[in-house]
């Protein structure tokens, strides 16, 4: 009974830190999100296959280099883990701030499709908490939901840099 209730307070929690994170991120960030959410609105299935293509890219490029950091598996030299581990921790954050800004773009297309009537941060604060508790749905949500948000979310991210304003 008590991992129940602690696995709903994390939930809880986690979904509260997101809807802080999304609305801090389209505060500070509110170009970026619009070009992303416009890019998203006219092209979603283009967004969703350079998502997914840059993804599996620049995941492979992360994985080979935090595979050739571990000493464990390898014999390479110390100083070529040191050197290699700046790219992988890169090339990861570069694909972390991708999804940011495609799922902020996303929350905050969601929270406007579905509560169009309330205001923005509002908008936001819908949006993001719909869709974690949506994502949290076993098997649809963690392998088809989550997966399809992620990579339009990273593919609008793209589009959206490439975009005349």
């Amino acid at each position: 009974m008590t991992d129940i209730l602690r696995l709903t307070l994390i939930v809880l929690l986690l979904t509260i830190t997101l809807a802080a994170y999304f609305l801090v991120i389209g505060a500070l960030f509110t170009n970026r999100v619009a070009k992303t959410q416009t890019s998203l609105n006219l092209t979603p299935g283009r967004s969703f296959g350079l998502g997914m293509v840059n993804f599996f890219f620049f995941g492979t490029i992360a994985l080979i280099l935090l595979m050739l950091i571990d000493g464990n598996a390898n014999r390479v030299n110390d100083i070529v883990r040191v050197v290699l581990f700046f790219p992988a921790i890169g090339v990861l954050a570069f694909l972390g701030i991708l999804l940011s800004f495609g799922l902020a773009g996303i929350v905050k297309e969601l929270g406007s499709r579905i509560a169009p009537e309330h205001e923005p941060r509002k908008q936001l604060v819908i949006g993001s908490v719909l869709l974690t508790i949506a994502c949290a749905l076993p098997f649809v949500g963690w392998f088809l939901l989550l997966p399809y948000v992620a990579f339009t979310g990273i593919g609008a991210t793209i589009l959206g840099f490439f975009q005349k304003s």
